[in-house]
């Protein structure tokens, strides 16, 4: 298993609890946004949704424009753009924008849309959507390698359509995301393009990991793709807390509001009635992490180990504990768990264990020049009274 430093960022739907008041919710991601730039971390994605009352950004783009204003060094996510939804010439001009907007800093993350209402209310087939994201996904590809496109498709017609703008980036980073069919996986090797697995820690989505980048590898080999496990996103959803108890508390607030929520929309998940019991099984079956720095460590491990290796932690953000809380969960993982992982622990300790199994060395260094100084200084005076 490749063991190469790993970087961590959030992602977030983003999943609010209806009674929290929707202005009120989406000024917090952006808070949060600024949080993680302030704490180290080295993405932030976010996605698009239009029903459900639950996840309540409707445009990815509009959002990240914002938080590129707020921020300086965190790169950027849409969480998905679903692309069915949109003209895909009209979108790649858009990615372009944002991309001078942000100087460089936005990912292009493209998905197929989940939540069936979305497609109900434009008159689409859900069940058309993964292969129309396919269709999609070529036409910006080509778009944004300066490509002149006339396709004709039964959702859109492009006549000689192309870019009036380069991009800002000598290649705009692209993911596509995967959960359990191939799709995700076959469009990443295809195109090179990073994977985002968004339920890398399902019984279902763990299971395929190691198979689906398998995909990756062997489609990137069919069309002379380079692809590399550092730009592999897992997901994870968790919330930590200087202890479990005080961790299974802050999650009082929205944890079994939210999961119960999504067990309509993510398939495998099945309600719960009691929020211990929901933490219990999230905690046990390795879903996720309500707990401390140390079960997170642990589960990241986990993590790495079923997969074979991956470059990105994403932790999977929503309300499940009040904003407070939610960034002292973020600050405690960028304290404590992150260094695990980044590199920069191993050689801190090093030093460390150095010193202190040396017996005292610099203890008594110090002490002896001190003693040297103190007689150079007596000879000195001595010597100076004659």
């Amino acid at each position: 298993m490749d063991q190469t430093p790993l970087e961590f960022g959030a992602f977030l739907a983003p999943w609010h609890r209806v009674d929290t008041d929707a202005t009120i919710a989406i000024h917090q991601d952006l808070e949060t946004a600024v949080a993680m730039d302030r704490l180290g971390y080295s993405e932030f994605w976010i996605g698009e949704h239009h029903s459900g009352g639950v996840e309540i950004v409707a445009d990815p783009l509009l959002f990240l424009a914002n938080a590129a204003a707020r921020t300086e060094r965190i790169k950027l996510g849409s969480g998905v753009l679903s692309l069915p939804y949109h003209n895909p010439f009209l979108l790649a001009d858009r990615i372009v924008l944002l991309d001078h907007l942000t100087r460089g800093r936005f990912l292009f993350g493209a998905g197929p849309g989940q939540l069936v209402d979305d497609s109900r209310s434009i008159g689409i087939d859900p069940i058309e959507n993964r292969r129309k994201m396919e269709q999609s996904f070529d036409v910006i590809h080509r778009l944004l390698a300066g490509e002149t496109v006339t396709e004709k498709t039964d959702w859109y017609d492009l006549d000689a359509a192309y870019l009036q703008l380069p991009p800002y980036s000598e290649e705009i980073h692209t993911a596509v995301t995967a959960t359990v069919s191939p799709t995700g996986p076959k469009l990443a090797g295809r195109y090179g393009a990073g994977l985002l697995s968004l339920a890398a820690t399902s019984p279902e989505g763990s299971a395929a990991l190691k198979a689906h980048w398998g995909i990756v590898e062997e489609l990137a080999a069919e069309h002379g793709k380079t692809v590399d496990r550092r730009n592999w996103r897992l997901t994870c959803p968790m919330h930590i807390a200087e202890t479990e108890a005080k961790a299974r508390e802050n999650a009082r607030h929205g944890l079994l509001y939210l999961m119960n929520y999504l067990a309509h929309v993510s398939p495998g998940m099945a309600q719960v009635d009691d929020v211990d019991v929901l933490i219990d099984g999230i905690n046990g079956t390795g879903f996720g992490v309500i707990g401390t720095p140390e079960m997170a460590v642990e589960q990241v491990k986990r993590m790495q180990e079923a997969s074979g290796g991956f470059g990105k932690l994403l932790v999977l953000h929503g309300e499940w504990a009040d904003h407070p809380n939610s960034i002292r969960s973020l600050e405690l993982i960028a304290e404590q768990v992150m260094p695990e992982f980044n590199g920069s622990k191993a050689r801190r300790q090093r030093g460390y264990d150095q010193t202190v199994n040396s017996d005292g060395a610099g203890a008594k260094a110090t002490s002896a020049g001190q003693a040297e100084a103190q007689a150079r200084f007596e000879a000195e005076r001595a010597a100076a009274r004659g």
